[in-house]
């Protein structure tokens, strides 16, 4: 299956014009509003979510070290947050597991503002989601808060191959290096230095399979998001993340998206998040999985 989530990032965050950078919302076009909806379908407050006992969060499907299921059970980083926040409210968490669609834009349709197609419904909170403040402008429904990390583009690599240090990217016009097919370390690559690189760009469904590439020697680096490598790499992998030359966005915040008509739930998972970053306990959640957080650029 071919994952798109990284891609999805790049759509959020390229929307960007230079009049921005003053006024993220001077090009805001109003954004239709859920329309012939049941109440079951557009969400719940605060205080039905108390009272029924329990809040519904969507994760993405397949995608350790964020969301998976093991045995049966949930697992990751997005879930452990999740659950803090649910944990917080006083109620339980149950998670709903989507697959990523075209673009952000959809996701936050499916899963948070209007539901999907056929079946299924919204879920209350979605996980993983790209903030930048003028997508934020451009989808009104969605109320973008708790942002509870930095995710950023790294290289993985071999320590044997490279014993006096990591690789930059302008190594691979000669070596190889993995990445998630259609990712935004994909097209980065495939782009640099006018298409030098593709003889040396070997594509894989997921960044699991690509940093199992590495590990099993198939290739001698691979690149993209740095808890994706730091949770891949076997003994002899190291990881780093060197100047990346025209790369305009490789650092991103991600946070939890809402549905724009319940504004307290909001405020809560956002109390909620900021709470757990300052006591510590979201940077345990990522040394738990041998990851390194990096808080959040509010």
């Amino acid at each position: 299956m071919m994952h798109v989530r990284a891609t999805l990032i790049v759509l959020a965050l390229a929307g960007s014009s230079p009049v921005l950078a003053s006024d993220p919302c001077a090009d805001f076009i109003p954004q239709p509003k859920p329309q012939n909806a049941s109440r079951d379908i557009v969400g719940q407050d605060i205080d039905q979510i108390m009272d029924r006992g329990f809040m519904t969060f969507a994760v993405y499907d397949d995608y350790p070290p964020y969301s998976w299921t093991e045995a049966g059970k949930p697992r990751g980083i997005d879930i452990d947050i999740a659950r803090i926040i649910a944990e917080d409210i006083g109620v339980e968490a149950r998670f709903k597991f989507v697959n990523a669609g075209e673009n952000l834009e959809a996701d936050l349709r499916n899963n948070i503002w209007q539901g999907p197609v056929i079946g299924g419904a919204v879920s209350n909170v979605m996980m993983r989601v790209p903030y930048d403040s003028a997508f934020s402008c451009r989808v009104e429904q969605v109320v973008f808060t708790g942002q509870y990390m930095t995710e950023s583009i790294a290289i993985a690599y071999v320590q044997d191959t490279y014993p006096d240090g990591g690789p930059v990217p302008a190594y691979f016009r000669f070596d190889t290096v993995a990445v998630e097919n259609d990712s935004i370390a994909d097209f980065y690559l495939t782009s640099f230095a006018g298409g030098q690189l593709s003889a040396g760009i070997r594509r894989y469904p997921s960044m699991q399979a690509a940093m199992e590439a590495l590990a099993s020697g198939d290739v001698m680096a691979a690149m993209g998001p740095l808890a994706q490598l730091e949770f891949g790499a076997a003994e002899g992998i190291a990881v780093h993340q060197p100047p990346l030359p025209g790369f305009a966005k490789s650092k991103w915040t991600l946070g939890t998206g809402s549905h724009y008509a319940y504004r307290g739930l909001s405020y809560t998972v956002d109390d909620a998040i900021f709470a757990a970053l300052s006591d510590g306990r979201i940077e345990a959640i990522f040394e738990s999985y041998g990851l390194t957080h990096h808080n959040p650029e509010r």
